[in-house]
């Protein structure tokens, strides 16, 4: 397959053609002409089969009279209008035969050739438009490929020696202390408190916990079920209804409530409020700690909430950027990755993407779309 910038000035050329094609008659020269010829082909259609040979003789004199007078009353200016001439003169005889009539269509080729223009002008606009697309498609490609090296070369840069464990160890002492804590919340506290609890995260949209179904917000805050903690709900869930009956007010709505929604209680955890590894970047990891301890503030013990507030310090840390990018190169390079940085493959492959896509930018500003 040629290369997309050759397709592209190949299409914008063929477009030029077809759009100059169509100028030389003009859009109402060629709209008569097809209109002419679509009265034409469809008289030639109408009378075909009923004119030829020794078959209907009124039709056969109906049909001359009518392309005669068809034909008189093109206008002089007409393109093409000898063609419709032609035809006339190819069936104006005594008797018609089936060749006379395909004598007649074939006389009017060059009206049809006229009226194609518009058709393949429309084609060629099309063939533009798709060519400009790929090519548009392309520069995204390479743009994304572009920001995937510029990753590698900075994790490349990295300092693998840099004590990454001064983030490590913070961060993974902020997600234990907040995982205990929330498991402890979820396995003492009444199931009403963890549903308002869930409710109120709508509120923080960094910490995505994922919002509990209506049915089951609405139940738990108004019925006795609420009362439940978590692991005695998840169990109740499976209790007979005859055996419910000593539990609940109302055994069927718990069934209805609870029982299609076992799967999204059964997943709750802490994971919306643990932190990755490796880290965000300093200003997200940031934002993301200030929603998290308003949040976990709800239920967690000031010695959790310490940790957060630890970690959050550390993004202020001007060596924070540095620790954060060596634990990225340790996690994320493959020995595949380091060696293509060591050998400098990285580089060539990021110039030559950055040029491509310069050359591909620059054509779509030299042909823009149409």
């Amino acid at each position: 397959m040629s290369d997309p910038l050759t397709r592209l000035r190949d299409a914008d050329e063929a477009c030029r053609e077809a759009n100059a094609a169509v100028a030389e008659y003009g859009e109402e020269s060629i709209r008569a002409v097809a209109d002419a010829y679509d009265r034409a082909t469809h008289l030639l259609d109408r009378y075909e089969g009923k004119a030829t040979g020794t078959g209907d003789f009124q039709a056969f004199v109906q049909f001359q009279g009518q392309f005669a007078d068809f034909v008189e009353n093109l206008p002089d200016d007409l393109p093409a209008r000898e063609a419709f001439e032609r035809a006339e003169n190819a069936i104006d005889k005594r008797r018609l035969s089936e060749r006379d009539f395909e004598n007649g269509r074939s006389a009017l080729s060059p009206a049809e050739d006229i009226v194609a223009l518009s058709d393949e002008r429309n084609e060629a606009r099309k063939r533009y438009r798709d060519v400009r697309h790929t090519v548009s498609q392309r520069v995204t490609e390479l743009e994304e490929r572009i920001a995937d090296l510029e990753r590698l070369r900075e994790l490349g840069d990295a300092d693998l020696d840099a004590p990454t464990e001064l983030l490590r160890e913070p961060i993974d002492a902020a997600n234990d202390a907040i995982t205990e804590a929330f498991e402890s919340f979820t396995h003492d506290e009444n199931v009403r408190e963890l549903i308002e609890f869930l409710a109120a995260t709508e509120h923080y949209p960094l910490i995505e916990f994922q919002p509990p179904p209506d049915e089951l917000r609405a139940y738990l805050l108004d019925s006795d079920a609420g009362d439940l903690t978590l692991p005695e709900l998840l169990e109740y869930a499976h209790y007979s209804r005859s055996k419910l009956e000593h539990y609940v007010a109302d055994p069927a709505a718990l069934k209805r409530a609870v029982a299609t929604n076992e799967t999204y209680l059964d997943r709750l955890g802490p994971e919306p409020l643990t932190i990755d590894w490796p880290p965000a970047a300093a200003n997200e990891l940031r934002w993301w700690c200030d929603e998290a301890i308003r949040v976990a503030d709800r239920f967690a013990p000031p010695e959790a909430i310490t940790r957060l507030r630890e970690v959050e310090r550390l993004t202020r840390d001007d060596d924070f950027e540095r620790l954060r990018t060596a634990a990225r190169a340790r996690s994320e390079l493959s020995n595949e990755e380091r060696d293509r940085l060591a050998r400098g493959d990285v580089t060539d492959e990021l110039e030559r993407a950055r040029e491509r896509k310069d050359t591909l930018s620059d054509a779509l500003d030299e042909y823009p779309s149409r």
